[in-house]
């Protein structure tokens, strides 16, 4: 879990020296130019759920293809001694605290031991703090009532499903991965479609409507993608099962397939926009 908490002081550290977020220096007076857009690159950081070192075409795994999560490894640093915690919420509050889990104050996933406490200053609040504008989409899992909730905790524009999985008791009634109702900044709304599929297009129209504005973003996307329930369209399925898989694990591949596609997807907006040179873009999951 180390890797986690410095990864989070190093994307502080790192907007803190190129953005100039000090509160008490004043640029004009200093006869200092403020910094442009360009000397504060964007951050995209990508986190699946429950997705092991393993279920990963690139390491080795001769059946789940996930051809544009390896080109962006075969582009990218990698570390290779990087640790999160078993479960998912004490993960998730170390990244966003930039303090190991039990520091946090999050040591489980049930019974409010997932709730991050709204006295850590986040990562989205330092780097608004910095001049970025901020985004959450899809899982949370720090807690669903005020004072917890990512907009709370200094995301700007919030689409999410409650609880640590879509369908369960904090989600909307009914809930199922296919043509659910999310939370868009608190309220709620229908959508249609695959629930990975709506992630990564509420991240693309983010990307659109924010690439070409005068501050930068940081967009953190994470999916709910692989965890249970095991659920994906049937295209996505098709193959495994035809490769003869049983039907559980042609389902988890189905849903690593599908956010790998829609990985491609994202990609190929950044490209469009013309923001590839000047974003950093994280790749990880939460725990295997």
């Amino acid at each position: 879990m180390r890797a986690v908490t410095k990864l989070l002081r190093g994307l502080i550290a790192l907007t803190v020296l190129l953005g100039g977020c000090a509160e008490n220096h004043d640029a004009e007076s200093q006869n200092v130019k403020a910094p442009e857009k360009a000397s504060r690159p964007n951050i995209i950081l990508v986190m699946t759920d429950d997705q092991g070192y393993g279920d990963l075409g690139m390491h080795n795994n001769p059946i789940v293809q996930t051809p544009a999560i390896d080109q962006l490894a075969s582009e990218s640093h990698r570390f290779s001694d990087f640790h999160v915690d078993p479960t998912c919420s004490p993960t998730r509050s170390a990244l966003m605290s930039g303090k190991y889990s039990l520091r946090a104050g999050v040591w489980h996933t049930v019974m409010g031991r997932h709730m991050l406490s709204d006295r850590h200053h986040t990562l989205p609040e330092a780097l608004g703090d910095a001049g970025y504008n901020t985004a959450m989409i899809g899982k949370w899992h720090l807690g669903d009532n005020y004072p917890f909730r990512p907009q709370d905790q200094g995301f700007d524009h919030v689409l999410l499903h409650g609880g640590g999985g879509v369908g369960q008791a904090p989600d909307f009634w009914g809930n199922t991965q296919f043509d659910d109702t999310y939370f868009l900044n608190g309220e709620a709304k229908k959508y249609q479609g695959f629930v990975t599929d709506i992630w990564f297009d509420e991240a693309i129209d983010y990307i659109q409507e924010n690439s070409n504005k005068e501050e930068p973003f940081f967009l953190y996307l994470s999916t709910n993608a692989p965890h249970v329930p095991w659920r994906a369209p049937e295209k996505d399925i098709a193959p495994y099962l035809e490769l003869g898989l049983t039907e559980d694990m042609a389902k988890f591949y189905g849903m690593i397939a599908n956010i790998d596609e829609n990985m491609g997807r994202l990609r190929a907006t950044m490209r469009d926009e013309g923001i590839e040179d000047n974003t950093i873009f994280i790749f990880m999951t939460d725990n295997g």
